[in-house]
């Protein structure tokens, strides 16, 4: 069989195997997704006007895959849209070369080669300064300095101090202005996440990579390149047979009644601190058991978009080391982006603070009211258990410590998901979800 340099060693050897008995023919997925079949994206709920009228200009009338799969929830689609084309289109303290060559820094620390590839081409199109594509050091210090801040937000953001942003806004050739480091913190914080939701989702490449100039040759292969067909299909067998957990209906009607309890309960939770502590010291050893193992074993290949990346072996690491008594973390009580970061960043990059509150909000409050086939079901206890579950995995806690991570914790099926996506971000390789649930 032809070409099987281009798929992983447990899935030549299934070939080898089954090749004695037949001829194999690699089945690639189609559609804006490996995880989600087209047909389902297609018949999504319709867009507004004025999402379709960002989609025109934008895309000239044709969706990338990432637009396309993000359409399943049209409302977070829609303030997504507005945020975006705002920190990258509009008037803003950064020059436009700039936003793209940050994006595509925030992307390749989490070596997202879909999101490098279209803003590698984004910046080629702007026409100047093109020779910073062929890798960090050569462009200026000045984008060279952020790459400290860039590989702390986007691993281990519970190590940032306020010393990191002085070395940043200090008096001298290569200082950053407060504006201008906010929006560029901002396009960080936006394209580590997007790249998040890229893998999270399995986007597929867009068949489509238009040259500019020779620069993605490597950058911007064809769309299938490099990628193994069990990764593609997500599917822990590569003779396409879908993965099934028998126990997913029980497992779900064991959820519900869960959230059903703890609610009656939490009224009743009077713990101190000093009790919430623990549970949270307990939850962050627990969580961490998942996600920890694999990060120091897996070697990661090397990638085109290193180019763009400084220190690359600097990834996600427990942090809770075996033996430190007190492990850095982020008191949530400490910040409040209602109170704290709206104001600072909108006083100063005028109006994109509306923009962030906008879409956090959109994102916190989305729900179909459904689980599977069950209809009007209250789901804000496990919207706010993955995203407090999540928060405790990079070392925040909260004060107000309830059960909720508790319920994610206990339903294995949101916990590996997590995990999964967060060591999916930290190396690049899209295989890893292929156990974890669509």
């Amino acid at each position: 069989m032809n070409g099987t340099a281009d798929i992983c060693n447990h899935c030549r050897n299934i070939i080898r195997e089954k090749e004695k008995e037949m001829k194999m023919s690699r089945h690639i997925s189609t559609g804006p997704s490996s995880f989600i079949p087209e047909n389902e994206i297609i018949g999504a709920m319709p867009l507004s006007d004025s999402t379709v009228m960002f989609l025109d200009e934008e895309f000239s009338g044709r969706m990338d895959n990432l637009t396309q799969l993000m359409g399943l929830h049209p409302h977070y689609l829609q303030a997504f849209l507005r945020c975006h084309y705002y920190l990258l289109r509009m008037d803003g303290p950064l020059p436009h070369h700039y936003r793209h060559y940050i994006a595509i820094m925030a992307a390749a620390r989490h070596q997202c080669s879909a999101l490098v590839c279209q803003h590698v081409q984004e910046f080629e199109q702007i026409g100047v300064c093109s020779d910073w594509l062929r890798g960090l050091e050569f462009c200026p210090q000045r984008l060279r300095n952020l790459n400290e801040i860039n590989k702390i937000l986007a691993h281990r953001p519970w190590l940032i101090t306020k010393q990191h942003i002085q070395a940043l806004v200090k008096t001298g050739e290569h200082s950053w202005s407060l504006a201008e480091l906010v929006h560029a913190v901002v396009l960080l914080a936006h394209f580590h996440a997007l790249a998040s939701f890229v893998f999270g989702s399995g986007v597929n490449p867009d068949l489509e990579v238009t040259e500019v100039n020779g620069v993605t040759d490597d950058l911007c292969p064809p769309a299938m390149a490099g990628l193994c067909t069990c990764h593609l299909t997500n599917s822990n067998q590569a003779n396409g047979n879908p993965v099934c957990n028998p126990d997913t209906g029980s497992e779900l009607e064991a959820l519900m009644e869960r959230m059903k309890r703890l609610l009656e309960e939490r009224e009743d939770d009077d713990a101190s601190e000093e009790e919430m502590f623990t549970r949270f010291e307990k939850e962050k050893k627990e969580s961490l058991l998942v996600v920890s193992a694999g990060f120091d074993e897996e070697v990661v290949p090397p990638s085109p978009v290193a180019r763009f990346v400084d220190d690359p072996s600097f990834g996600y690491q427990d942090f809770a080391r075996h033996g430190e008594d007190n492990p850095p973390t982020f008191k949530a009580q400490d910040y409040s982006w209602e109170d704290h970061g709206f104001s600072l960043v909108n006083r100063l990059y005028s109006d994109i603070g509306h923009l962030l509150d906008d879409k956090f909000r959109t994102a916190c409050d989305l729900t179909y009211y459904n689980m599977a086939s069950h209809e009007g079901v209250d789901t804000s206890m496990l919207r706010r258990a993955l995203f407090n579950y999540v928060h405790c995995m990079y070392g925040i806690r909260y004060k107000l410590y309830t059960a909720e991570i508790v319920l994610c914790d206990w339903n294995t099926v949101y916990s590996m998901y997590a995990h999964s996506a967060l060591w999916c971000t930290s190396t690049g390789q899209p295989g890893v979800l292929k156990s974890s649930p669509a």
